[in-house]
């Protein structure tokens, strides 16, 4: 109701100490553009925006509930996207360019592996037929199961075979198996209860990986499918390649969103566009001391790196090592978010060798 989206609104403008972009937009004016709307779908404001609005702490703080609410409520969105993203209303996202046949433009960042441990390169996607989390029902998440499943059976490439785990009936052993490895997500983090993307949990969810644990599929956790591509190295090239053909498999038999402006649709308005997120686990640890410490977070701005904890999203670094990625993902092709992680790592690893030289020539001195 109006006067549910009118309390939501003075909820936020009272908190002092909510910072989130879904406050710093909601202005007076979008307000008055938004709250009596509704998407194709039956979606309101206060489905875009509730789960800012019980997490006061969100860095953003909206979601769209299906396709149609980025363009039903564009004031606010376009705000926060450009805001966030540096893409303004009247631009367009680039065509979609995987980087298939360019994957040797990227040989491994770090042979020796004094650095990096370990590479990942992630996409999310959606099918064109169904809404995203918050709108759909029981039956859609049935169909839509049914169809990933068949198009995983389809993956013929001994490096992408493998097996599909359906969270409801795991066993415990697998359970904690899959979460030992880094592999499985637990149920959905607040954030995403309050977007209402947590409906019939753990129902028709599930995980997919092939045998070497080096490709694998989330289905119906944030996105319909979350699509991830990893290894034990540097060889982000190697990644890339695996990652393009899991896409490319399962996109003989799934369409997905995409939408001309914005490209590929996802449910946080953060991953739009390539929906790439390329990253490594790498430790540096004299760039990261208090001493080089404003440096390397002046180069990581410049270079549009997005530092984060080994645990993803906010989490701090354990034993000096960081995940480091390319904060773009909207007004780039997927391949250029690849180059954007792969150039600005491979500044910092420079860096960090120059400071050892520094060191071992201090070490002579003395």
């Amino acid at each position: 109701s109006q006067e549910k989206i009118e309390r939501a609104y003075e909820k936020l403008q009272g908190s002092d100490s909510c910072k989130s972009l879904l406050k710093k937009h909601l202005t007076e004016d979008v307000l008055e553009k938004c709250k009596g709307k509704k998407s194709a779908l039956g979606a309101t404001l206060y489905d875009c925006i509730s789960s800012g609005v019980e997490n006061l702490d969100a860095g953003v703080g909206v979601h769209a509930p299906d396709a149609d609410s980025y363009k039903t409520f564009a004031p606010l969105f376009d705000k926060i996207i450009e805001d966030y993203h540096g893409f303004p209303p009247n631009k367009n996202h680039p065509a979609s360019d995987l980087g298939e046949g360019k994957t040797k433009d990227f040989p491994p960042l770090d042979p020796t592996k004094n650095y990096i441990q370990s590479t990942r390169i992630r996409c999310g996607l959606f099918h064109e037929e169904y809404p995203f989390n918050p709108l759909l029902k029981k039956e859609d998440y049935l169909a839509m199961e049914q169809k990933v499943k068949e198009a995983f059976d389809g993956f013929k490439e001994k490096d992408l075979k493998g097996k599909y785990f359906g969270l409801d009936g795991m066993t415990k052993k697998d359970q904690d198996g899959l979460i030992k490895d880094n592999f499985l997500f637990k149920e959905g983090v607040r954030h995403l209860q309050h977007a209402n993307a947590c409906n019939f949990w753990p129902k028709r969810r599930g995980i997919f990986h092939n045998n070497d644990k080096t490709f694998l599929i989330w289905v119906n956790e944030e996105d319909h499918m979350r699509i991830i591509s990893m290894q034990n190295d540097s060889n982000v090239g190697e990644v890339l390649d695996r990652l393009i053909r899991g896409v490319k498999g399962i996109e003989s038999r799934v369409k997905f969103s995409r939408d001309e402006r914005l490209g590929w649709l996802t449910f946080c308005p953060t991953n739009l566009g390539s929906t790439v997120r390329a990253s490594v686990h790498i430790k540096l640890p004299l760039l990261t001391s208090p001493a080089h410490k404003k440096e390397f977070d002046d180069v990581c701005k410049k270079m549009n790196l997005q530092v984060r904890g080994i645990h993803g999203e906010h989490s701090e670094s354990e034993g000096g090592v960081y995940d480091i990625s390319n904060k773009a993902r909207l007004g780039l092709t997927e391949y250029q978010a690849v180059k954007q992680m792969y150039d600005g790592v491979k500044k910092l690893i420079e860096m960090e060798k120059n400071l050892e030289k520094d060191n071992k020539k201090d070490d002579k001195k003395e």
